[in-house]
């Protein structure tokens, strides 16, 4: 009786077996071992956590493949499990699933390979039964050149024995750490640079560069032509500071206020030089800021707690009826004043958690007046409410939006206008 028990599960024939088709059966094993050096494409079921590659017995299979692409939409990672766990080879497997997600190669319960979206692995299946391994056959590359055509990324450490040469650019986008005492260039190099034991940077030439970010302090005993700085702690200059563009400090007339409650910017003495600043970008507080009076013409965002020591005023906006327009942004404090028959339509600029009111009134003396809600205003009991059917009064309504309906959370009715 015939058996697949080989790696790449091709027939074996018995002694005696298959008189007058053992030709069929070696030209079928032939393909199939052609298929083991080609390229198999096998699809993902889509969003799938786990997966099973069984290698047929006999017969043509993609998960034979010696380069085998894993293709499909995912939303999580991916175990795929290779089978059956007997069989050892090596494979060079490509994710080339769509969706950001890693696969994750497995043959039993020993040790599995993650394979990136977009990245080609070669790895060995040990073929060690239930407690089968999958290895990464390079994850210990010894080479003596290594060409690399396009980019090269390094996720862990480098280290390199002998010359690093570069001829282009060199990006760092950390520290780089050289040891004390140590020269960069020679002796007779105009452009060479010496760090002393103490950490002390010398430098014999103009340093030139697109970005330099120090974390202490910068001492400069010559000129600095600076064009961009961004500065996060304190600037201290024994010498003039000289700007050859301009620095805008508008209203200067507080000059004598010493306490800098205007929101002056003062000198160390205390002196106000201006009262008023004007940013035309963004402004980054990283500690308390104690404003008066502050005028905001875009969004206040604070990812901590505003303290108020009076009432906060929410403008009221006065909507028109009929066919009712409400943006929930612009108009968080609305009035309706109703002269006609009306109908409250969806809030435009719904943001999830924002609470928005309105003050409903009758017309003094032309009315009563109905007035109907669209479907995303969700009332209790689901019973929407019927204003107060008398002129001259009026029904006040807030809401709390949930991403999807705007919820009721107070009504007052037939109060009277003042």
């Amino acid at each position: 009786m015939a058996t697949y028990v080989n790696n790449l599960r091709l027939k074996e024939i018995a002694t005696g077996d298959e008189s007058g088709t053992w030709g069929t059966s070696t030209n079928t094993n032939l393909e199939l071992i052609g298929e083991a050096l080609g390229i198999g494409t096998e699809a993902i079921t889509t969003n799938a956590d786990t997966h099973t590659t069984t290698v047929a017995d006999g017969s043509a299979d993609a998960g034979r493949a010696m380069h085998l692409k894993y293709t499909g939409t995912l939303d999580s990672a991916c175990t795929i499990t290779i089978g059956p766990n007997t069989m050892k080879r090596v494979q060079i497997i490509e994710n080339a699933t769509s969706g950001s997600q890693n696969i994750i190669i497995s043959q039993g319960s020993g040790a599995n390979i993650t394979i990136p979206a977009g990245d080609t692995k070669v790895v060995y299946l040990d073929g060690a039964g239930s407690g089968a391994a999958v290895v990464d056959v390079f994850a210990s590359l010894n080479v003596v050149d290594l060409k690399v055509q396009d980019d090269l990324t390094v996720t862990d450490d480098a280290t390199i024995g002998g010359t690093l040469g570069v001829t282009g650019i060199v990006t760092l986008t950390d520290d780089l750490i050289i040891g004390d005492g140590k020269t960069i260039g020679s002796a007779s190099d105009v452009d060479a640079m010496t760090i002393a034991a103490n950490g002390q940077i010398t430098l014999t030439q103009t340093l030139i560069g697109t970005a330099l970010d120090i974390s202490g302090d910068i001492d400069v005993d010559g000129t600095t032509n600076l064009d961009v700085v961004d500065i996060d702690g304190a600037v201290d200059m024994a010498s003039t500071l000289t700007v050859g563009g301009v620095v805008d400090i508008t209203d200067t007339t507080d000059s004598s206020d010493a306490t800098g409650d205007t929101g002056a910017l003062r000198t160390e003495g205390g002196a106000s030089i201006a009262k008023k600043l004007y940013v035309g970008t963004d402004l980054d507080v990283d500690g308390t800021a104690n404003l008066d009076n502050t005028d905001i013409d875009g969004t206040l965002n604070t990812s901590g707690v505003v303290t108020s020591q009076t009432s906060a005023n929410i403008s009221q906006v006065a909507l028109t009826d009929g066919t009712v327009s409400w943006d929930a942004a612009a108009a968080a404090n609305a009035f309706l004043l109703l002269e006609e028959n009306s109908t409250i339509s969806a809030p435009s600029n719904a943001v999830e958690g924002a609470i928005i009111s309105i003050e409903v009134a009758q017309h003094a003396s032309s009315g009563p007046y109905t007035l109907a809600w669209n479907a995303i205003f969700e009332f209790v009991g689901d019973e929407t409410p019927t204003q107060t059917a008398t002129d001259a009064k009026t029904d006040i309504y807030a809401f709390r939006y949930n991403g999807s309906k705007w919820q009721n959370i107070g009504i007052s009715q037939n109060l009277t206008q003042s």
